[in-house]
């Protein structure tokens, strides 16, 4: 595992909610990125509790998400370490309910 990899490892692996963006939860720089935090926001996810990467400050992490996950987009969620998806299939899974049902047990 590269550097790149490990560090993106250690970044999923140690918090319950991580998104990969480009901006950040307050300053989005993405409608995509935007969408995502919108999202999360109306299921209730706290700010404090939802740690977000800015891909735009690190390069290596930018590409390193997309071979990590084998996901060609950004943003990127990850829960308790398992990749969800980007902003289409978490509008999906909100409209659905299924991304409340996934957040439940994760932000408490």
């Amino acid at each position: 595992m590269t550097d790149v990899q490990q560090r993106i490892d250690d970044l999923v692996k140690t918090n319950d909610l991580v998104l990969f963006m480009k901006g950040n939860a307050s300053f989005p720089m993405c409608g995509f990125s935007g969408r995502a935090i919108q999202i999360l926001k109306a299921v209730g996810v706290d700010a404090r509790t939802l740690k977000t990467v800015n891909v735009l400050e690190d390069d290596g992490i930018r590409q390193g998400i997309k071979e990590y996950s084998n996901w060609p987009t950004i943003p990127q969620l990850y829960v308790k370490g398992e990749f969800v998806g980007g902003s289409d299939i978490l509008m999906e899974m909100y409209e659905s309910g299924e991304l409340q049902t996934l957040l439940n047990g994760s932000t408490a």
